[in-house]
């Protein structure tokens, strides 16, 4: 159901609007909402812009939304499109946000710039245990590359990372017409939700470290990429012949252990 007050017309570009591409299909961003659950205690919007997905947002999730948006128009134009947000709406940083000062069970939804999408789901990272599921736009190619599996070219350090805490889902793909300005790439709608895992049972610092360095240097063996981590009586392990790509998680874990 689109909500009978707004059009697509009503979600046009601000003129300054930090480089964003804004989703003008109503139907679309019902979808992405619709793909958030609601038994949340705090929902946080990232970079609402014009307020496609708020609106939505606002039908069910109200007195558990927080609207976060660093562009100060954007927040003058939601402020007059939504008297609602009162007391919801913050112009501030997401990047800059301490997650633990609500409540613990925090969801995280937004269309997310392209070009800080990875640093926020490294901020939903290191508030792991608050942050229980995300729903997020992003570009096509870093979605896949979230949601790859061992052996995938696409696989790499956001998988790696993002999958020892949290299953990840491959929603829907979104054309680049969709937006105004339309984008030179398509996007991608995922799902993120926090899995029973606690403690990975290694040393969580020396597994983040592990996984960069070997996938820094992916097309070497882990014996040469790791080298200089690795204690001399393990390094003929025969684990160590292997591509950081060819290491699901658990193995990832494994190795650290042994380290």
């Amino acid at each position: 159901m689109i909500m009978e007050n707004y059009s697509n017309n009503d979600f046009v570009r601000p003129k300054k609007a930090l480089g964003q591409h804004f989703l003008v299909d109503l139907n679309i961003a019902r979808k992405i909402v619709d793909a958030l659950s609601d038994d949340h205690d705090t929902v946080i919007e990232v970079g609402a812009g014009m307020g496609v997905l708020t609106q939505y947002l606002i039908e069910n999730q109200l007195e558990k939304l927080q609207v976060v948006e660093i562009d100060k128009e954007s927040v003058e134009f939601l402020k007059k499109k939504f008297p609602k947000l009162e007391g919801h709406l913050t112009l501030g940083d997401f990047l800059k946000c301490d997650l633990s000062s609500f409540q613990p069970d925090v969801a995280v939804i937004g269309n997310f710039p392209y070009n800080i999408s990875s640093q926020i789901f490294f901020q939903i990272l290191k508030y792991r245990n608050n942050v229980s599921e995300c729903v997020g736009m992003i570009q096509k190619e870093v979605a896949e590359r979230i949601a790859a599996g061992p052996g995938s070219k696409t696989y790499g350090i956001l998988s790696v990372l993002l999958q020892a805490w949290y299953d990840i889902e491959y929603l829907f793909t979104v054309h680049e017409n969709v937006f105004n300005p339309p984008p030179k790439v398509k996007s991608a709608v995922i799902r993120l939700k926090r899995n029973n895992i606690k403690e990975l049972g290694c040393d969580e610092k020396l597994f983040v470290t592990v996984v960069k360095q070997a996938f820094n240097q992916r097309r070497k063996t882990l014996r040469n990429s790791l080298r200089s981590m690795i204690p001399a009586e393990i390094i003929d392990n025969e684990i160590f012949n292997k591509r950081p790509e060819q290491l699901a998680v658990q193995e990832f874990v494994d190795l650290v252990r042994q380290f």
